[in-house]
């Protein structure tokens, strides 16, 4: 299953759970990460706890969504969106009519900076819960509805 987490800056939130759904999912499903408006760089504080957690960080990079809406590019199963401007975009028409779903998560990187390490841990926290609930479903087996309805119950998860 190929998996595009989007976020308007993909600086923090989308790079945490692309990370994560690679990791812990290996074999199973494939995730990527972009963003509307990318910031062109990934946030210091995601790679640092990304990488005290044993992530592999060599690849990790702030891209655009264009890259992932052309003709060459993965075709996407799952489109998650985690930050609210994201999912109120309009976003490009991805091919094979992937399942949009979103998962709000707050921006860790609009935490003060006495706060910012906190902030993300409990980002990581949510995603990373979020994750292994998908992880743990037969979602190979699933028909598009009922995948549809369990992404949806996971994102509504807090």
């Amino acid at each position: 299953m190929n998996i595009l987490v989007l976020c308007t800056g993909n600086s923090a939130r989308s790079i945490l759970l692309e990370s994560i759904f690679n990791t812990d999912g290996a074999g199973r499903v494939r995730a990527y990460s972009a963003g509307s408006h990318p910031t062109g760089r990934v946030h210091p504080q995601s790679l640092r706890l990304l990488s005290s957690r044993g992530h592999d960080i060599s690849q990790a990079r702030s891209k655009s969504w264009d890259e992932f809406a052309s003709c060459d590019a993965p075709q996407m199963d799952v489109v998650i969106t985690v930050c609210s401007a994201a999912a109120g975009e309009t976003c490009p028409l991805w091919s094979g009519a992937p399942i949009s779903v979103h998962w709000g998560v707050d921006d860790p990187a609009a935490a003060t900076k006495d706060e910012r390490a906190t902030a993300f841990e409990t980002a990581y926290a949510l995603l990373q819960g979020r994750a292994r609930s998908l992880l743990d479903l037969p979602f190979e087996a699933m028909d598009r509805g009922a995948l549809k309805t369990a992404l949806t119950q996971i994102g509504d998860f807090r």
